[in-house]
Protein backbone atom coordinates (compact mmCIF):
# COMPACT_ATOMS: atom_id res chain seq x y z
CA UNK A 1 0.00 0.00 0.00
CA UNK A 2 1.43 3.51 -0.82
CA UNK A 3 1.52 6.09 2.16
CA UNK A 4 0.36 9.34 0.71
CA UNK A 5 2.81 11.40 -0.09
CA UNK A 6 3.95 8.56 -2.18
CA UNK A 7 0.85 8.19 -3.90
CA UNK A 8 0.80 11.89 -4.86
CA UNK A 9 4.15 11.58 -6.50
CA UNK A 10 3.17 8.28 -8.21
CA UNK A 11 0.07 10.52 -9.48
CA UNK A 12 2.51 13.50 -10.32
CA UNK A 13 4.71 11.43 -12.30
CA UNK A 14 1.91 9.90 -14.05
CA UNK A 15 0.45 13.43 -15.16
CA UNK A 16 3.58 14.88 -15.86
CA UNK A 17 4.74 11.77 -18.34
CA UNK A 18 1.18 11.84 -19.68
CA UNK A 19 1.74 15.04 -20.96
CA UNK A 20 5.28 14.80 -21.85
CA UNK A 21 3.82 11.76 -24.04
CA UNK A 22 0.62 13.68 -25.59
CA UNK A 23 3.67 16.35 -27.03
CA UNK A 24 5.93 14.05 -27.74
CA UNK A 25 3.64 12.35 -30.44
CA UNK A 26 3.33 15.66 -31.86
CA UNK A 27 1.01 15.00 -35.35
CA UNK A 28 2.17 19.02 -36.36
CA UNK A 29 4.00 18.66 -39.48
CA UNK A 30 7.34 20.68 -40.33
CA UNK A 31 6.48 23.91 -41.63
CA UNK A 32 2.89 23.02 -42.01
CA UNK A 33 -0.32 24.40 -39.83
CA UNK A 34 -1.86 21.16 -37.73
CA UNK A 35 -4.52 20.15 -39.78
CA UNK A 36 -7.36 17.92 -38.74
CA UNK A 37 -6.95 14.26 -39.87
CA UNK A 38 -9.07 11.87 -41.46
CA UNK A 39 -10.46 8.01 -40.66
CA UNK A 40 -8.32 5.83 -43.05
CA UNK A 41 -4.99 6.94 -42.38
CA UNK A 42 -3.10 8.67 -39.41
CA UNK A 43 -0.96 11.27 -40.11
CA UNK A 44 2.39 9.25 -39.09
CA UNK A 45 0.85 6.58 -41.60
CA UNK A 46 0.93 9.48 -44.44
CA UNK A 47 4.57 10.20 -43.43
CA UNK A 48 5.18 6.62 -44.34
CA UNK A 49 3.83 6.77 -47.50
CA UNK A 50 4.96 10.08 -48.31
CA UNK A 51 8.72 8.53 -47.78
CA UNK A 52 8.16 5.70 -49.82
CA UNK A 53 7.19 7.48 -53.02
CA UNK A 54 10.35 9.58 -53.05
CA UNK A 55 12.95 9.65 -55.09
CA UNK A 56 15.79 9.24 -52.56
CA UNK A 57 14.05 6.35 -50.87
CA UNK A 58 13.52 4.47 -54.51
CA UNK A 59 17.69 5.30 -55.02
CA UNK A 60 18.15 3.36 -52.48
CA UNK A 61 17.88 0.44 -53.63
CA UNK A 62 21.67 0.60 -55.15
CA UNK A 63 23.53 1.88 -52.60
CA UNK A 64 26.21 -0.13 -50.47
CA UNK A 65 24.62 -1.77 -47.59
CA UNK A 66 27.86 -4.44 -46.99
CA UNK A 67 28.41 -6.02 -50.10
CA UNK A 68 28.56 -3.12 -52.69
CA UNK A 69 27.00 -3.31 -55.67
CA UNK A 70 26.73 -7.22 -55.60
CA UNK A 71 25.31 -9.29 -58.10
CA UNK A 72 23.88 -11.87 -56.24
CA UNK A 73 19.83 -10.63 -56.28
CA UNK A 74 20.06 -11.95 -52.35
CA UNK A 75 21.68 -9.63 -50.73
CA UNK A 76 20.44 -6.50 -48.77
CA UNK A 77 20.80 -3.13 -50.34
CA UNK A 78 19.84 -0.19 -48.28
CA UNK A 79 16.67 -0.24 -49.51
CA UNK A 80 15.61 -4.00 -48.23
CA UNK A 81 17.86 -3.01 -45.06
CA UNK A 82 15.19 -0.27 -44.62
CA UNK A 83 12.30 -1.84 -45.06
CA UNK A 84 13.15 -4.87 -42.85
CA UNK A 85 14.06 -2.18 -40.05
CA UNK A 86 10.85 -0.46 -40.65
CA UNK A 87 8.71 -3.73 -40.08
CA UNK A 88 10.85 -4.38 -36.93
CA UNK A 89 10.66 -1.01 -35.88
CA UNK A 90 6.74 -1.47 -36.18
CA UNK A 91 6.49 -4.35 -34.06
CA UNK A 92 8.51 -3.07 -31.31
CA UNK A 93 7.07 0.29 -31.62
CA UNK A 94 3.54 -0.92 -30.98
CA UNK A 95 5.04 -3.61 -28.19
CA UNK A 96 5.70 -0.30 -26.02
CA UNK A 97 3.83 1.73 -27.08
CA UNK A 98 0.58 -0.88 -25.72
CA UNK A 99 2.30 -0.66 -22.30
CA UNK A 100 2.67 3.26 -22.38
CA UNK A 101 -1.04 3.67 -22.99
CA UNK A 102 -2.02 1.66 -20.35
CA UNK A 103 0.48 3.10 -17.58
CA UNK A 104 0.24 7.03 -18.19
CA UNK A 105 -3.65 6.57 -19.65
CA UNK A 106 -3.19 8.26 -23.29
CA UNK A 107 -6.25 9.28 -24.77
CA UNK A 108 -6.52 9.30 -28.61
CA UNK A 109 -3.62 7.62 -28.72
CA UNK A 110 -3.04 3.66 -30.18
CA UNK A 111 -0.36 1.67 -29.75
CA UNK A 112 -0.36 1.32 -33.65
CA UNK A 113 0.73 5.21 -33.73
CA UNK A 114 3.79 4.64 -31.94
CA UNK A 115 4.60 1.84 -34.68
CA UNK A 116 3.60 3.68 -37.55
CA UNK A 117 6.26 6.61 -36.07
CA UNK A 118 8.42 4.08 -35.53
CA UNK A 119 7.96 2.58 -38.97
CA UNK A 120 8.20 5.80 -40.29
CA UNK A 121 11.16 7.00 -39.50
CA UNK A 122 13.17 3.57 -39.58
CA UNK A 123 12.08 3.81 -43.40
CA UNK A 124 14.05 6.63 -43.62
CA UNK A 125 16.89 6.51 -41.70
CA UNK A 126 19.44 5.86 -43.95
CA UNK A 127 17.96 8.20 -46.77
CA UNK A 128 20.61 10.54 -46.32
CA UNK A 129 23.30 8.18 -47.12
CA UNK A 130 26.04 8.49 -49.66
CA UNK A 131 27.39 6.59 -52.23
CA UNK A 132 29.26 3.07 -50.64
CA UNK A 133 27.97 3.59 -47.20
CA UNK A 134 29.88 4.63 -44.76
CA UNK A 135 33.04 4.85 -46.61
CA UNK A 136 31.41 7.03 -48.30
CA UNK A 137 31.00 9.43 -45.39
CA UNK A 138 34.65 9.11 -44.71
CA UNK A 139 35.41 9.98 -48.41
CA UNK A 140 33.76 13.11 -48.25
CA UNK A 141 35.48 14.01 -44.44
CA UNK A 142 38.63 13.43 -46.17
CA UNK A 143 38.36 15.02 -49.00
CA UNK A 144 37.14 18.75 -47.17
CA UNK A 145 39.90 18.40 -44.41
CA UNK A 146 42.82 17.71 -47.46
CA UNK A 147 41.14 20.44 -49.27
CA UNK A 148 42.85 23.77 -48.55
CA UNK A 149 39.07 25.45 -48.69
CA UNK A 150 39.18 25.74 -44.53
CA UNK A 151 42.39 27.92 -44.91
CA UNK A 152 41.19 29.88 -47.93
CA UNK A 153 37.48 31.00 -46.20
CA UNK A 154 36.68 32.01 -42.52
CA UNK A 155 34.59 29.26 -42.12
CA UNK A 156 32.59 29.46 -38.29
CA UNK A 157 33.46 26.23 -36.24
CA UNK A 158 30.30 24.93 -36.45
CA UNK A 159 30.32 24.91 -40.47
CA UNK A 160 33.64 23.86 -40.70
CA UNK A 161 32.90 20.52 -38.57
CA UNK A 162 29.77 19.80 -41.32
CA UNK A 163 32.32 19.12 -43.47
CA UNK A 164 35.46 17.72 -41.17
CA UNK A 165 32.61 15.54 -39.82
CA UNK A 166 30.10 15.18 -42.39
CA UNK A 167 27.19 12.54 -41.57
CA UNK A 168 24.45 11.09 -43.27
CA UNK A 169 22.56 10.81 -40.46
CA UNK A 170 22.41 14.82 -41.07
CA UNK A 171 22.28 14.73 -44.65
CA UNK A 172 18.56 12.55 -44.27
CA UNK A 173 17.09 15.13 -41.97
CA UNK A 174 18.47 17.63 -44.72
CA UNK A 175 16.77 15.40 -47.40
CA UNK A 176 13.15 15.12 -45.89
CA UNK A 177 13.15 18.68 -44.76
CA UNK A 178 14.50 19.89 -47.78
CA UNK A 179 15.87 18.44 -50.44
CA UNK A 180 13.08 16.23 -51.63
CA UNK A 181 10.08 18.89 -52.88
CA UNK A 182 12.13 21.29 -52.45
CA UNK A 183 9.56 23.86 -53.42
CA UNK A 184 7.42 22.92 -49.58
CA UNK A 185 9.92 22.84 -48.51
CA UNK A 186 10.56 19.01 -48.12
CA UNK A 187 8.22 16.52 -47.43
CA UNK A 188 6.34 18.65 -44.26
CA UNK A 189 6.51 14.99 -42.17
CA UNK A 190 5.17 15.20 -38.61
CA UNK A 191 7.36 16.67 -35.59
CA UNK A 192 7.24 13.29 -34.20
CA UNK A 193 7.89 11.49 -36.97
CA UNK A 194 11.33 13.71 -37.48
CA UNK A 195 12.35 13.87 -34.07
CA UNK A 196 12.51 10.15 -34.32
CA UNK A 197 14.44 10.01 -36.85
CA UNK A 198 17.09 12.24 -35.51
CA UNK A 199 19.18 9.68 -33.89
CA UNK A 200 21.76 12.50 -32.97
CA UNK A 201 19.86 15.67 -31.90
CA UNK A 202 22.85 17.65 -31.57
CA UNK A 203 24.84 20.21 -33.79
CA UNK A 204 28.12 18.76 -35.37
CA UNK A 205 31.01 20.93 -33.62
CA UNK A 206 30.25 19.25 -30.40
CA UNK A 207 32.29 17.28 -28.17
CA UNK A 208 30.57 14.06 -26.97
CA UNK A 209 27.78 15.25 -24.30
CA UNK A 210 29.12 15.00 -20.13
CA UNK A 211 26.49 11.93 -19.76
CA UNK A 212 28.03 9.83 -22.42
CA UNK A 213 24.39 9.33 -23.72
CA UNK A 214 24.13 7.81 -27.09
CA UNK A 215 23.19 11.03 -29.04
CA UNK A 216 26.05 12.22 -28.53
CA UNK A 217 28.11 9.95 -30.11
CA UNK A 218 27.59 11.61 -33.96
CA UNK A 219 25.58 14.88 -34.98
CA UNK A 220 22.27 15.24 -36.15
CA UNK A 221 22.08 18.62 -38.67
CA UNK A 222 23.83 20.85 -40.30
CA UNK A 223 24.07 24.22 -39.25
CA UNK A 224 22.35 25.57 -42.31
CA UNK A 225 19.55 23.63 -40.54
CA UNK A 226 20.19 24.15 -37.36
CA UNK A 227 16.76 26.40 -37.15
CA UNK A 228 14.43 23.62 -38.79
CA UNK A 229 16.13 21.40 -36.34
CA UNK A 230 15.05 23.27 -33.10
CA UNK A 231 11.83 23.91 -34.73
CA UNK A 232 11.21 20.03 -34.61
CA UNK A 233 13.19 19.34 -31.20
CA UNK A 234 11.52 22.35 -29.40
CA UNK A 235 8.43 21.07 -31.13
CA UNK A 236 8.03 17.75 -28.85
CA UNK A 237 9.56 19.23 -26.25
CA UNK A 238 12.83 17.38 -25.97
CA UNK A 239 15.01 17.79 -22.90
CA UNK A 240 17.34 20.42 -23.91
CA UNK A 241 21.24 19.46 -23.16
CA UNK A 242 22.95 22.89 -24.85
CA UNK A 243 20.19 25.63 -25.71
CA UNK A 244 19.83 25.96 -29.32
CA UNK A 245 22.64 23.13 -29.76
CA UNK A 246 21.71 19.54 -28.61
CA UNK A 247 19.09 18.34 -26.80
CA UNK A 248 18.54 14.84 -25.70
CA UNK A 249 16.92 11.91 -27.69
CA UNK A 250 12.93 11.49 -28.66
CA UNK A 251 12.51 8.08 -26.75
CA UNK A 252 11.27 6.76 -29.73
CA UNK A 253 14.97 7.12 -31.27
CA UNK A 254 15.75 4.30 -29.04
CA UNK A 255 13.76 2.11 -30.47
CA UNK A 256 14.68 3.25 -34.14
CA UNK A 257 18.47 2.18 -33.05
CA UNK A 258 17.14 -1.26 -31.78
CA UNK A 259 15.28 -1.75 -35.21
CA UNK A 260 18.85 -0.48 -36.77
CA UNK A 261 21.20 -2.76 -35.24
CA UNK A 262 19.26 -5.43 -35.15
CA UNK A 263 19.00 -5.55 -38.88
CA UNK A 264 21.92 -4.69 -39.89
CA UNK A 265 23.97 -6.81 -36.82
CA UNK A 266 21.86 -10.22 -37.71
CA UNK A 267 20.97 -9.88 -41.30
CA UNK A 268 24.85 -9.04 -42.72
CA UNK A 269 25.54 -12.58 -40.88
CA UNK A 270 23.22 -13.89 -42.77
CA UNK A 271 24.41 -12.40 -45.80
CA UNK A 272 27.62 -13.43 -45.20
CA UNK A 273 27.16 -16.90 -44.77
CA UNK A 274 24.92 -16.82 -47.78
CA UNK A 275 27.88 -15.46 -49.72
CA UNK A 276 30.56 -18.13 -48.26
CA UNK A 277 32.26 -15.57 -46.40
CA UNK A 278 31.92 -17.03 -43.04
CA UNK A 279 31.38 -20.41 -41.51
CA UNK A 280 27.84 -21.49 -41.74
CA UNK A 281 27.72 -23.44 -37.92
CA UNK A 282 29.22 -20.13 -36.81
CA UNK A 283 26.61 -18.19 -38.36
CA UNK A 284 23.92 -20.72 -36.27
CA UNK A 285 25.70 -20.67 -32.89
CA UNK A 286 25.70 -17.22 -33.05
CA UNK A 287 22.14 -16.71 -33.82
CA UNK A 288 21.02 -19.63 -31.96
CA UNK A 289 22.81 -17.65 -28.83
CA UNK A 290 20.31 -14.53 -29.55
CA UNK A 291 17.36 -16.49 -30.17
CA UNK A 292 17.78 -18.62 -26.77
CA UNK A 293 14.46 -20.25 -25.66
CA UNK A 294 12.55 -19.04 -28.39
CA UNK A 295 14.47 -21.75 -31.06
CA UNK A 296 12.06 -24.96 -31.11
CA UNK A 297 14.88 -27.77 -30.80
CA UNK A 298 12.86 -30.47 -32.82
CA UNK A 299 11.82 -28.32 -35.44
CA UNK A 300 15.50 -26.48 -36.09
CA UNK A 301 16.65 -30.36 -35.97
CA UNK A 302 14.39 -31.28 -39.05
CA UNK A 303 15.61 -28.28 -40.89
CA UNK A 304 18.45 -29.83 -43.69
CA UNK A 305 19.81 -27.17 -45.74
CA UNK A 306 22.07 -24.61 -43.53
CA UNK A 307 19.71 -21.50 -45.59
CA UNK A 308 16.63 -22.63 -44.22
CA UNK A 309 18.69 -23.23 -40.54
CA UNK A 310 20.25 -19.75 -41.04
CA UNK A 311 16.64 -18.26 -41.75
CA UNK A 312 14.51 -19.48 -38.61
CA UNK A 313 17.85 -18.42 -36.51
CA UNK A 314 17.34 -14.90 -37.50
CA UNK A 315 13.84 -14.56 -36.83
CA UNK A 316 13.87 -16.10 -33.63
CA UNK A 317 16.95 -14.23 -32.55
CA UNK A 318 14.99 -10.81 -34.28
CA UNK A 319 11.90 -11.49 -32.00
CA UNK A 320 14.01 -12.30 -28.85
CA UNK A 321 15.95 -8.93 -29.14
CA UNK A 322 12.55 -7.02 -29.50
CA UNK A 323 11.23 -8.46 -26.50
CA UNK A 324 14.39 -7.57 -24.51
CA UNK A 325 14.77 -4.36 -25.65
CA UNK A 326 10.97 -3.48 -25.00
CA UNK A 327 11.60 -4.49 -21.25
CA UNK A 328 14.65 -2.42 -21.26
CA UNK A 329 12.75 0.44 -22.56
CA UNK A 330 10.21 0.54 -20.00
CA UNK A 331 12.36 -0.26 -17.09
CA UNK A 332 13.87 3.01 -17.72
CA UNK A 333 11.11 4.79 -19.11
CA UNK A 334 11.66 7.76 -16.56
CA UNK A 335 15.32 8.42 -17.87
CA UNK A 336 14.23 8.01 -20.80
CA UNK A 337 11.67 10.83 -20.83
CA UNK A 338 14.17 13.22 -18.64
CA UNK A 339 17.40 12.56 -21.01
CA UNK A 340 19.16 10.36 -18.11
CA UNK A 341 19.46 7.57 -19.55
CA UNK A 342 22.76 6.52 -20.79
CA UNK A 343 24.29 4.41 -23.89
CA UNK A 344 21.60 2.23 -25.65
CA UNK A 345 18.90 -0.22 -25.27
CA UNK A 346 20.57 -3.65 -26.06
CA UNK A 347 24.09 -2.27 -24.48
CA UNK A 348 21.85 -2.73 -21.24
CA UNK A 349 20.19 -5.54 -21.85
CA UNK A 350 21.11 -9.40 -21.07
CA UNK A 351 21.64 -9.83 -24.83
CA UNK A 352 24.55 -7.40 -24.76
CA UNK A 353 27.35 -10.08 -24.45
CA UNK A 354 26.22 -12.16 -27.22
CA UNK A 355 25.47 -9.06 -29.66
CA UNK A 356 29.47 -7.76 -28.93
CA UNK A 357 29.95 -11.66 -30.10
CA UNK A 358 28.33 -10.95 -33.39
CA UNK A 359 29.94 -7.45 -33.67
CA UNK A 360 33.28 -9.10 -32.60
CA UNK A 361 32.69 -12.12 -35.41
CA UNK A 362 31.84 -9.85 -38.00
CA UNK A 363 34.43 -7.01 -37.79
CA UNK A 364 36.71 -9.72 -38.29
CA UNK A 365 35.19 -11.70 -40.62
CA UNK A 366 32.18 -9.72 -42.72
CA UNK A 367 33.16 -5.86 -43.00
CA UNK A 368 37.29 -7.01 -44.24
CA UNK A 369 35.48 -9.22 -47.06
CA UNK A 370 37.65 -8.88 -50.16
CA UNK A 371 34.72 -7.30 -52.16
CA UNK A 372 33.62 -5.19 -49.58
CA UNK A 373 37.21 -3.78 -49.39
CA UNK A 374 37.81 -3.12 -53.00
CA UNK A 375 34.43 -1.42 -54.17
CA UNK A 376 34.52 0.97 -50.72
CA UNK A 377 38.64 1.70 -51.20
CA UNK A 378 37.12 2.62 -54.98
CA UNK A 379 34.83 5.00 -53.24
CA UNK A 380 37.50 7.70 -52.29
CA UNK A 381 39.06 7.52 -55.49
CA UNK A 382 35.27 8.04 -57.18
CA UNK A 383 33.95 10.47 -54.36
CA UNK A 384 36.93 12.75 -53.57
CA UNK A 385 37.57 12.48 -57.71
CA UNK A 386 33.69 14.16 -58.24
CA UNK A 387 34.22 16.60 -55.42
CA UNK A 388 37.10 18.05 -57.01
CA UNK A 389 35.80 18.43 -60.37
CA UNK A 390 32.34 20.42 -58.81
CA UNK A 391 33.84 21.86 -56.47
CA UNK A 392 36.59 23.68 -59.19
CA UNK A 393 33.51 24.27 -60.96
CA UNK A 394 31.49 25.92 -58.77
CA UNK A 395 34.35 28.28 -57.65
CA UNK A 396 35.67 29.38 -61.11
CA UNK A 397 31.56 30.19 -61.00
CA UNK A 398 31.81 32.34 -57.96
CA UNK A 399 34.15 34.25 -59.30
CA UNK A 400 34.18 37.51 -61.49
CA UNK A 401 36.74 36.08 -64.01
CA UNK A 402 36.14 34.06 -66.81
CA UNK A 403 35.75 30.13 -66.26
CA UNK A 404 37.40 27.36 -68.46
CA UNK A 405 35.61 25.64 -70.99
CA UNK A 406 35.77 22.63 -68.83
CA UNK A 407 34.52 24.16 -65.72
CA UNK A 408 31.45 26.18 -67.50
CA UNK A 409 30.58 22.60 -68.87
CA UNK A 410 30.90 20.68 -65.47
CA UNK A 411 28.80 23.33 -63.57
CA UNK A 412 26.05 22.96 -66.28
CA UNK A 413 25.87 19.04 -65.17
CA UNK A 414 25.12 20.23 -61.91
CA UNK A 415 21.12 20.46 -61.64
CA UNK A 416 19.42 23.73 -61.08
CA UNK A 417 18.06 22.62 -57.78
CA UNK A 418 21.92 22.98 -56.10
CA UNK A 419 22.16 26.90 -58.28
CA UNK A 420 21.16 29.76 -57.46
CA UNK A 421 18.54 31.62 -60.00
CA UNK A 422 20.56 32.09 -63.16
CA UNK A 423 22.51 28.52 -62.66
CA UNK A 424 25.03 30.84 -60.52
CA UNK A 425 26.96 29.10 -57.56
CA UNK A 426 25.66 30.24 -54.20
CA UNK A 427 27.82 33.24 -53.48
CA UNK A 428 28.24 32.21 -49.65
CA UNK A 429 31.56 29.54 -49.66
CA UNK A 430 29.70 27.52 -47.18
CA UNK A 431 26.02 26.75 -49.03
CA UNK A 432 28.12 26.42 -52.25
CA UNK A 433 30.01 23.87 -50.82
CA UNK A 434 27.23 21.83 -48.51
CA UNK A 435 25.06 21.83 -52.05
CA UNK A 436 27.68 20.10 -53.93
CA UNK A 437 27.69 17.49 -51.32
CA UNK A 438 23.79 17.31 -51.25
CA UNK A 439 24.53 16.55 -55.55
CA UNK A 440 27.06 13.92 -54.66
CA UNK A 441 25.43 12.61 -51.71
CA UNK A 442 22.40 11.97 -53.40
CA UNK A 443 24.16 9.99 -56.04
CA UNK A 444 23.66 5.83 -56.37
CA UNK A 445 26.92 3.91 -56.89
CA UNK A 446 26.14 3.23 -60.08
CA UNK A 447 25.69 6.41 -60.89
CA UNK A 448 28.13 7.87 -59.22
CA UNK A 449 31.16 5.44 -60.70
CA UNK A 450 29.21 5.89 -64.00
CA UNK A 451 29.63 9.90 -63.94
CA UNK A 452 33.18 9.74 -62.61
CA UNK A 453 34.25 7.52 -65.33
CA UNK A 454 32.94 9.73 -68.17
CA UNK A 455 34.15 13.25 -66.79
CA UNK A 456 37.55 11.42 -66.30
CA UNK A 457 37.52 10.31 -70.11
CA UNK A 458 37.24 6.52 -68.94
CA UNK A 459 34.40 5.72 -70.43
CA UNK A 460 32.34 7.93 -73.20
CA UNK A 461 28.56 8.87 -72.95
CA UNK A 462 26.91 6.01 -75.51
Amino acid sequence: MLYPHVFLSAVFMMNNANECWQRLLSPKRSGAPLQSQGSERSAFQQDYDRIVFTSAFRRLKDKTQVFPLSRSDYVRTRLTHSLEASCVGRSLGALVGREIIARHRLSNVESADFGAIVAAACLAHDIGNPPFGHAGEDAIREWFKNSDLFTRYSFSAAERADFARYEGNAQGFRVLTRLQSPANPGLQLTNAVLATFAKYPRASFLEGGEQGHAGSKKFGFFQDDAASFAEVANGVGLPVEIPGEAWFRHPLAYLLEVADDVCYLIVDLEDAARLGFVDTDAAEDLLGALAGKLVNGNKLARMTEAKERIEYLRAKAIGSLLEIAATVFLDNEEKILKGGFCGDLLSASSACKDLQAVRDFAQEYIYVARPALEIEIAGFEVIGGLLSLFIAAVEAGAKAGAMSTRERMILHLLPAQFLEPGRTPDPNPYRRFLRVADFIAGMTDSYAVDLYRKLKGIDLPG
